[in-house]
């Protein structure tokens, strides 16, 4: 099967539904169409200069400039994090959180599956590890902020009910094993319903793509069911290491509630 080639017309096509789509809003007036405009003029942009960025790493593949890229993809998604909460911590700790907890668990998981599971020689080539790493960023990074998000947002509810636990002697650990079970079981719930429906519901990004450039069917689904595997794997580490470490930022070492080290 030969690959199509899309032109820059084909995709000037597909933006007209966009326009299409802004046009509607704006003629029922649901205030959406400038975000609509943005996010696929931002959408344009980016995957084109990816586009170029990966084109030169693919003619250059060496470790530093993988390690690069993979570098400058691990603090845009921290920076994403952060902005999604509502209440994020001040300070460099709000960014500090989300990034260490995406870098020790999607590099980890990543590294691991190039080396144990693919075995490319060599294993850092960039046409395996910045699709595998970005796949991993993309999907810990939403788990993440949805965890952090609900930690913070109950703390910051709750206060009286958790200073009255903690008067009454309990630890902070107990004072806040609910909301801590509770913000981890959110932060789970996208990537738990991506692998519930892949194959029945939907086709996962990866298996499409393999599949439109030719790749035979049950390898593209061998890839995707690694995938899907490795980023659940890798968003479950994440939150559970970002979510007990906010809980423990939120209270001193007197025990004290600190709802001051959030931003308000």
């Amino acid at each position: 099967m030969n690959l199509i080639v899309l032109s820059y017309g084909d995709l000037a096509i597909a933006a007209g539904l966009i326009v299409l789509l802004a046009g509607l809003s704006l003629l029922l007036r649901l205030q959406v169409e400038r975000q609509l405009l943005i996010a696929g003029l931002r959408t344009t942009v980016q995957l084109l200069l990816i586009g170029l960025v990966l084109k030169a790493l693919f003619a250059h593949a060496t470790l530093f400039w993988v390690s690069l890229m993979a570098l400058v993809m691990l603090l845009i998604a921290g920076r994403e994090v952060m902005a999604r909460q509502k209440r994020p911590f001040a300070g460099s700790w709000g960014y500090a959180l989300g990034t260490g907890s995406m870098f020790v668990s999607a590099f980890a998981t990543t590294v691991f599956a190039l080396l144990v599971i693919i075995g490319n020689d060599p294993w850092y080539y960039p046409q395996y590890a910045i699709p595998l790493l970005g796949m991993m960023l993309g999907n810990t990074m939403t788990g993440v902020a949805l965890a952090l998000d609900r930690l913070t947002h109950f703390a910051w509810q709750q206060q009286a009910v958790i200073e009255t636990r903690l008067a009454l002697g309990q630890e902070w650990r107990a004072a806040m094993r609910d909301n801590i079970r509770e913000s981890v079981r959110i932060g789970l719930i996208p990537i738990i319903n991506a692998m519930a429906a892949a194959g029945v519901v939907s086709l996962p990004g990866m298996m499409t793509g393999q599949i439109l450039s030719g790749t035979p069917p049950m390898e593209a689904v061998k890839y995707q069911i690694l995938i899907m595997f490795m980023i659940t794997a890798g968003t479950g580490f994440a939150i559970l290491l970002a979510t007990w470490l906010g809980a423990r930022r939120l209270f001193d070492e007197r025990q004290r509630l600190r709802l001051d080290r959030l931003k308000g």
